[in-house]
């Protein structure tokens, strides 16, 4: 029985207590002589197999997979910044808000003009409450929490000819603009 059970290709792996193993290392089913001129066979030995055991604990499958750590949720990010700069825009902010008192320039929407809305600047000391705050390349500005939805996605630019120098808004977001180009309506 011995024999037929080290020529089975079914390995168990049950623990064996210690005086069996020393008793088949001297048993009389040792390997078989290889014939010549063949390669050297190689089989497992007794010993390496194992026998069940009554006292071992059995186990009915493999066990579980470890509990996965719960994964952070992800953090919402625009993927539009509320307002851009251009370098004439940021150039001008910067001399604006390089004077002796540290101040900050509001961007919001007030009703007026004939299309209904028209861009209002303005200096404070510190940021509102729900102020929507835009940097780029050292250049600060705040966004009126009022006004974000009006400017959202808007370009600033700085324009300078021989009549005029003022900040030109590029808003996606209008609908209707009047002839002067003071004012304008966004679509609700």
């Amino acid at each position: 029985m011995a024999h037929l059970l080290a020529r089975t290709s079914l390995r168990l792996r049950v623990p064996v207590p210690i005086f069996h193993a020393r008793r088949l290392q001297h048993s009389t089913f040792g390997p078989e002589k290889p014939l010549a001129n063949s390669p050297p066979t190689v089989r497992p030995s007794i010993i390496d197999r194992t026998l069940p055991d009554a006292h071992a604990p059995q186990t009915a499958g493999p066990k579980p997979p470890p509990p996965t750590p719960a994964r952070e949720k992800p953090r919402l990010r625009a993927t539009k910044a509320a307002l851009t700069l251009t370098p004439d825009a940021v150039r001008r902010l910067k001399q604006l808000l390089s004077g002796p008192t540290p101040q900050l320039i509001r961007i919001g929407v007030r009703n007026k003009g004939c299309a209904g809305m028209s861009y209002h600047l303005e200096y404070v000391e510190k940021p509102g409450r729900f102020d929507e705050v835009v940097e780029q390349d050292e250049a600060k500005v705040l966004i009126d929490s009022k006004a974000l939805f009006s400017i959202i996605g808007s370009e600033m630019h700085w324009q300078e000819d021989r009549m005029s120098s003022k900040f030109v808004f590029n808003n996606p977001n209008v609908v209707d603009a009047c002839g002067c180009g003071e004012s304008f309506n966004i679509a609700t």
